[in-house]
């Protein structure tokens, strides 16, 4: 397996302009720098983010999409988390969630833990393995244009979508959504109509 050619982009610019094209999708994001990202684009009652439970976003991400069938889902996780959950994929592509896009912005490294290199930049091939798990729609992005094209694709709602976003490996300043996990849920469920709990 060889190791795809890195020509990344500006992870902050590439989010900014996905979630301002997809105004009306959930979206679900990793721990960490996914999450960073998706608050500095703009907080919004959308938005669910999570602050641990590595692997955990694109399980929930399906969870939702297979429950909101008629609602955008979009999952915006790292390279490292997607790892750690890669199983989540297989199931992706059994189950086949028409309303379901998994964005993975990829460093090569694990951003949380010190920049250790990952298997991304390693020869795992992350579009190949989604492709592998039945997801037809697999792509590698690496250019801040190409967010346009991949809101279209969120919003056709075809059938499930991956996408390998090739970011910089850098960390720009940390913007940091809301701690309160309580708040974060109970916001988003009334967003989606449903009672706190």
């Amino acid at each position: 397996m060889t190791t795809p050619q890195r020509k990344s982009v500006d992870r902050r610019s590439f989010v900014a302009s996905l979630v301002r094209a997809i105004p009306e999708a959930l979206i679900v994001t990793g721990l960490g720098s996914p999450s960073y990202d998706v608050f500095a684009a703009g907080d919004r009652a959308k938005n669910f983010y999570l602050w641990g439970a590595m692997g955990g976003a694109v399980p929930l991400g399906l969870g939702l999409a297979l429950a909101q069938p008629e609602r955008c889902v979009v999952v915006i996780t790292g390279d490292g988390e997607m790892l750690m959950g890669i199983g989540s994929l297989a199931t992706i592509g059994v189950k086949r969630p028409a309303n379901l896009t998994v964005v993975v912005l990829d460093n090569g490294h694990f951003g949380e833990t010190g920049m250790q290199r990952s298997h991304s930049s390693l020869g795992t091939d992350l579009v190949a393995v989604a492709k592998g798990c039945g997801i037809e729609d697999a792509q590698r992005v690496d250019t801040v244009e190409r967010a346009a094209d991949l809101a279209r694709c969120i919003d056709a709602r075809r059938g499930p979508a991956f996408a390998q976003v090739l970011i910089e490996p850098n960390e720009p300043p940390r913007a940091l959504p809301p701690r309160d996990g309580a708040f974060v849920k109970n916001r988003f469920r009334a967003e989606l109509g449903l009672l706190p709990f």
